[in-house]
């Protein structure tokens, strides 16, 4: 059964009393009532009430007296501020006092009601966002993140040094490592936890929109703009931005992002005015971006102002000793979503699993996981139900995958196989960059870009 909402009424008045105290029950509401500004600040001190109508003219005290005390003694109770002595002055002190509204006597309870329904929902609104904002600062704490190798225990180390100051700050990682995670984890455990955190994906908005999504525009700056639009940098103000995949920004946009980080002001799209920011970034990348700028495609200046302080985040194949507590985790989380008993790891599976090279990081566990919970049958996963490219290989130490069957193999097949597997992780470890990828693999870029063709590697 739902609690009924209960409403204080602190007046004088006894019939009147009387009379909002039956209405107001025959609408559903809880009521409770005192005489005098002293048992009203009491029941207020005792949380007793969700909402207080009060009077401004009682006998031991002013009722804008009474408002200032019950905002000092529970901020969040809205107050709604009644009087038969009207007039603008009263109204306009009472509102600066924090009065939620303001009503004259005598009382239209229709408009009563209107006024304690918004009241209502601007509490419920405000309790909802608070537990929203807990829930969010307790999932992106440091110990949400999982690792326990040496690794990772590095960067939680960076990161506790990283929140206590409001540095610009670059995240490097493979794609799948869990770069906005980490970016989240920062914002919500340093001094701007209370303001928005804005992720904006660089590489996945049209670059003809990304300046608009980025810094707002004005109405008529260009074809369809038929309204002012904030960008993501005053969405973000006071907060943090999150710039990810920030290698792929066009040249002439890195311009305006330079001036925008120097300056800590942004001109929206067809705007000349600045407007004034105070905004934390926080910016990451798959790509090297010490590579691109000497290749020409990243400003060199801008590279130096993101980069003030790097945050490196380990691959997959570097931690796994984290291999077991995150696929735990995994499994919990899956287990729980698809309504499944809780499932465990074969000794032989997991073994399977610390074999495999995870090109695809921390993302690509998660997906494996996912999979096995959804389509194994038995509580117990073995070798045999983990995805085929895990289990049909077997590598050496040095990394190199084969797979020899009793009835022998097309050799110049194979190896052309193997090359082909190779490049492919090799692109996607480096974010498609072949110059890195081609440093990889121990060759020059042209050869990388010839075999591609041969072995048809998109």
């Amino acid at each position: 059964m739902t609690e009924k909402t209960r409403i204080l009424i602190i007046d004088d008045d006894e019939h009147g009393r009387q009379v909002m105290e039956l209405l107001l029950g025959k609408t559903g509401f809880a009521t409770l009532s005192a005489a005098n500004g002293a048992d009203g600040i009491r029941f207020v001190r005792e949380a007793k009430a969700d909402l207080v109508l009060v009077d401004l003219f009682l006998p031991d005290r002013n009722g804008i007296d009474i408002l200032r005390e019950i905002r000092q003694v529970s901020p969040e109770l809205e107050v709604v501020v009644i009087t038969g002595h009207a007039s603008a002055e009263t109204a306009v002190q009472a509102m600066k006092e924090g009065a939620f509204d303001y009503i004259t006597k005598p009382v239209n309870f229709e408009e009563l009601k209107i006024i304690i329904a918004k009241a209502i929902e601007k509490k419920r609104l405000l309790l909802e966002n608070v537990y929203l904002r807990k829930q969010l600062e307790e999932r992106f704490q440091f110990k949400s993140i999982i690792g326990v190798s040496p690794a990772m225990q590095r960067v939680f180390e960076r990161m506790q040094r990283i929140i206590k100051t409001d540095s610009t700050v670059l995240i490097l990682g493979e794609s799948g490592t869990g770069k906005e995670l980490v970016a989240k984890a920062i914002h919500y455990n340093g001094s701007r936890k209370g303001h928005a955190f804005v992720a904006v994906n660089c590489g996945a908005i049209p670059e003809a929109l990304l300046e608009s999504e980025l810094f707002g525009h004005t109405r008529g700056a260009f074809t369809g703009a038929v309204r002012d639009k904030i960008g993501k940098f005053e969405a973000a103000n006071h907060g943090t931005i999150f710039l990810d995949e920030i290698g792929t920004m066009p040249m002439h946009l890195q311009s305006k992002l330079l001036r925008v980080l120097q300056e800590q002001e942004v001109e929206r799209v067809g705007s000349t005015r600045p407007v004034k920011l105070n905004v934390r970034v926080i910016s990451a990348t798959n790509t090297d971006l010490e590579e691109e700028v000497r290749k020409g495609c990243f400003r060199e200046d801008l590279y130096y102002r993101l980069n003030v302080i790097p945050l490196q985040l380990p691959p997959m194949r570097e931690r796994k000793e984290d291999l077991l507590p995150l696929s735990s985790y995994f499994l919990d989380k899956f287990c729980h979503l698809m309504g499944r008993p809780l499932m465990t790891l074969s000794k032989p599976a997991l073994d399977a699993l610390e074999r495999y090279r995870w090109p695809g990081n921390v993302r690509e566990l998660e997906n494996v996981v996912e999979r096995l919970v959804a389509l194994t049958e038995q509580d117990h996963i073995l070798p045999d139900d983990l995805p085929v490219e895990i289990t049909e290989i077997e590598c050496s130490s040095k990394g190199l995958c084969l797979d020899l069957s009793p009835d022998g193999i097309d050799l110049p097949a194979a190896i052309e196989e193997i090359e082909r597997k190779l490049i492919i992780k090799a692109l996607e470890n480096c974010g498609g960059v072949k110059a890195r990828a081609a440093k990889m693999l121990g060759l020059n870029r042209t050869t990388l870009v010839e075999k591609m063709k041969r072995l048809s590697v998109a």
